[in-house]
């Protein structure tokens, strides 16, 4: 592929992020060279970041109707999963997944709070109630 070539389709990482790409200049070497994206690439993306909003909506009705506490919901609104949140509380999973539950989050103390908190980067309150 030549460097005019090159993919430049926009994706929801646009103002984040470019991809280096090898391609041929005019001389016919490879050289490097940033992209955008392709499209291909920007419609798995997209999908992708759809699947992330639906399931952090359906968390967050699940923390409104009891069925769920605000950790789950924290958890997928930080792209985490619970060998990622269990590295970064010290909380082993299923500890984590007990306090899934409305009940036993009702009854965490001050410190295991703050805890989740300060790796959501969430006051206590907002734990509590969010939105």
């Amino acid at each position: 592929m030549k460097i005019e070539d090159v993919p430049q389709d926009e994706s929801a990482l646009k103002d984040f992020t470019n991809e280096l790409c090898y391609a041929k200049d005019e001389n016919g070497r490879y050289t490097t060279t940033k992209s955008k994206g392709w499209n291909v690439k920007k419609t798995a993306l997209d999908e992708t970041w759809n699947d992330i909003e639906k399931q952090k909506q359906i968390a967050l009705e699940e923390v409104k109707t009891g069925i769920s506490s605000p950790i789950k919901y924290y958890m997928i609104k930080s792209l985490m999963d619970l060998q990622i949140l269990s590295a970064y509380t010290g909380f082993w999973k299923i500890t984590i997944k007990r306090h899934f539950k409305p009940s036993v989050f009702s009854k965490l103390n001050e410190a295991r709070l703050k805890k989740y908190a300060s790796v959501f980067n969430v006051s206590v309150a907002e734990l509590k109630n969010p939105k």
